[in-house]
């Protein structure tokens, strides 16, 4: 029994695209070759979307999987296997879409509610498959619905809440479904329409005035202000103007509130009953007519001299049925100064201030806008200074001055002079600050100010103030005599020198150790000066330099010198008188010891100790010595012992003397004995 495969396929019937509701059958047919008639068993598998949904055994080639009402969650890719005596073939994939969605269903939690409650709806697609997308739709009579849009990825429903709004009377609620396919989105058709009935917790407020809108100053005026409630529970009425609360009550239903009007009162009044969630509204405009216009203060003079007269008045144009009064203000509170329209008073510095007048009818009180009085005391005489304290400045550096009147009232205008020239104009209290940047080595200053304010006495000068320029050092030098070498025990003078500098000038002498030394330290009233250092010793060898400075206390330092302080010539012949002494001594011993060699020693000795001093002394003679034996038999080797005999006879012959020639050489058998570690 040969069997094979050709191919396996899997069809869908009517189409691959069923509407929604409509019968479907998904076919997997296997093409197969057999070598005889016989039965063979058929596994087949139907696959959507790669997970299995249909499985079953036949011997015969077709497999039927039969979906009786097709829904949109049966769109996917079909494939379909078949196994027959472990032989396995696999189908295409085929891609089947049912359009359309099944209607939603849309259900509320309340069917009556009451403003400022919330209404909970569920919208379920029973037959679909998430993921899934559900809007929600609030519609209202003569508005374009609002509507709510929530995904789903794991459920085929959908819950959200509306809050009901004041105007909500009747509302109808729906929602429809969506799907992502392989062209797009699909839309489910709309829900059934739920409707919920809106219910008023309170009416709007009415809001009314007594005796009228319109009122005149000095009038009692009153607000009303009311609901009807359907449940008198956490509810509050609020009376504002301009966001400024004037009255408010709880738990009731009516609000009162009353005042005198004055013309402040006129504008729009706002009464706001609220409960819970729920707020509500009226507004009233109130116009209220002026009984007399504000008064008017006038004053003889804003500007004078203290000790003058100052005189008040006060006044309303056309209207003279008041009770004035002058106040002065201050930060403390109103000082009245008298009931009356007119105040004359002779004026100090201390009456300078701000003065109104107050005006009343009918118990309503008019306040005229402010007038400034300034009460001036004469500026007294300027000091001029230096701000660092001494009238004294830097080469270079800016000079700040100080220009102060100990009296006068503010403001002080200062005006700064250098020479006859006007460098600066300061309004201040009573001081100003000059700062002159362009200081010059000629400048003597000659600096003055002027002080003035606006008494009559008019401008107050400084006395002129003289600063003396300090100029900085410049270029210090070092120099001395004897230069570079010096004898011990003589003198050395040393010179130190600036370019220029303002006297006096410190100058200071330093030696350069492992740390700074100072040897010497003087003021002069020159650009220089002279240091004797008597007795100069061996140890005053070393680097030297010097420092100067002046008031505009900047260091300046030369370049360092170098001393070698020497043996003098009486010192250097002593030594040479000594050394030669001592080499002259070390002779005479040296002879002192042949001479006593002579006697007790063989007569080749002197001979030996003579070629060994002539060998020393003469540098043509060679360098190796003639070693003999005693006669007592001690051994004695000297420094160019030679062992070949030949070399050691050239070298004799070449070595010796005259005298030498004709002498005869004697020889001796000599017997050497191993050396004593111990001795």
């Amino acid at each position: 029994q040969v069997f094979t495969f050709n191919r396996v396929e899997i069809r869908v019937q009517p189409s691959v695209k069923v509407k929604n509701g409509a019968p479907m059958s998904i076919i997997c047919h296997a093409d197969i070759s057999k070598n005889t008639d016989f039965q063979l068993k058929h596994n087949f598998t139907i696959f959507k979307d790669g997970k299995p949904v249909f499985m079953t055994v036949s011997d015969k080639e077709d497999a039927r999987y039969d979906i009786p009402v097709a829904k949109s969650s049966d769109t996917g890719d079909y494939e379909c296997t078949v196994k027959a005596d472990q032989k396995l073939s696999f189908s295409s994939s085929v891609y089947v879409w049912v359009a359309g969605m099944t209607k939603p269903i849309l259900t509320a939690d309340k069917k009556e509610v009451l403003e400022g409650e919330v209404v909970k709806l569920r919208c379920e697609l029973p037959e679909e498959a998430p993921p899934l997308e559900f809007f929600f739709r609030k519609i209202k009579t003569n508005s374009a619905p609002k509507e709510k849009r929530v995904p789903e990825q794991n459920q085929n429903f959908s819950e959200v809440e509306y809050y009901v709004e004041e105007g909500d009377n009747i509302l109808q609620f729906d929602c429809f479904g969506k799907r992502q396919v392989r062209s797009g989105w699909e839309s489910s058709q709309h829900s059934n329409r739920t409707l919920v009935t809106v219910k008023e917790p309170f009416i709007k407020p009415n809001l009314i005035t007594k005796p009228s809108s319109n009122v005149t100053e000095g009038d009692q005026i009153e607000f009303e202000c009311s609901t009807v409630v359907a449940q008198m529970r956490d509810i509050e009425i609020i009376l504002q103007k301009n966001r400024t609360i004037l009255n408010s009550v709880r738990d009731k239903k009516f609000l009162k509130y009353s005042t005198v009007a004055t013309q402040e009162d006129s504008g729009e009044y706002l009464c706001k009953v609220e409960q819970g969630a729920v707020s509500k509204t009226t507004k009233l405009n109130v116009f209220v007519s002026e009984l007399f216009p504000k008064p008017t203060l006038s004053a003889s003079m804003t500007k004078l001299d203290e000790s003058k007269d100052l005189i008040l008045s006060c006044g309303i144009n056309g209207f003279r049925r008041a009770n004035f009064s002058i106040v002065r203000k201050s930060s403390s509170g109103d000082i009245l100064l008298k009931n009356s329209r007119v105040l004359a008073v002779k004026v100090n510095v201390n009456d300078t201030g701000s003065y109104t007048c107050k005006a009343e009818v009918k118990g309503i009180v008019k306040e005229s806008k402010p007038v400034r009085i300034n009460v001036y005391a004469p500026v007294s005489k300027p000091t001029l200074s230096v701000v660092s304290g001494s009238p004294e400045v830097v080469l270079g550096k800016p000079l700040q001055l100080i220009c102060h009147s100990v009296m006068g009232t503010p403001p002080i205008t200062f005006t700064f002079y250098k020479g006859d020239e006007v460098k600066k104009n300061v309004t201040n209290d009573t001081y100003a600050v000059f700062l002159d940047e362009d200081i010059g080595l000629n400048d003597n200053g000659r600096y003055k100010c002027d002080a003035r304010n606006n008494h009559s006495s008019g401008v107050k000068t400084s006395n002129i103030l003289n600063v003396t320029v300090i100029v900085p050092i410049r270029d210090a030098s070092l120099g001395s005599v004897p230069y570079g070498e010096v004898e011990v025990g003589s003198d050395t003078a040393f010179l130190c020198s600036v370019k220029e500098g303002s006297w006096p000038i410190d100058f200071k002498f330093f030696k350069k150790t492992d740390h700074e030394v100072l040897l010497h330290e003087v003021r002069e009233y020159s650009d220089r000066t002279i240091w004797h250092k008597k007795t100069m010793k061996r140890k005053d060898t070393g680097t030297y330099y010097c420092m100067a400075s002046n008031r505009a206390s900047v260091d300046v330092r030369s370049r360092p010198i170098t001393i070698s302080v020497i043996l003098a010539a009486w010192q250097k012949g002593v030594i040479a008188a000594f050394v030669l002494t001592a080499i002259a001594g070390a002779v005479a011993v040296a002879l002192w010891w042949i001479l006593r060699k002579k006697k007790k020693g063989n007569e080749w000795f002197p001979s030996l100790c003579l070629g060994t001093i002539v060998s020393a002394l003469a540098p043509n003679l060679t360098s190796e010595k003639l070693a003999r034996q005693p006669s007592d038999g001690n051994y004695y080797s000297g420094s160019g012992y030679i062992e070949d005999n030949e070399n050691h006879m050239k070298s004799t012959d070449e070595s010796k003397g005259p005298d030498l020639e004709s002498a005869e050489v004697d020889y001796t058998e000599v017997e050497v004995s191993t050396l004593d570690p111990h001795r």
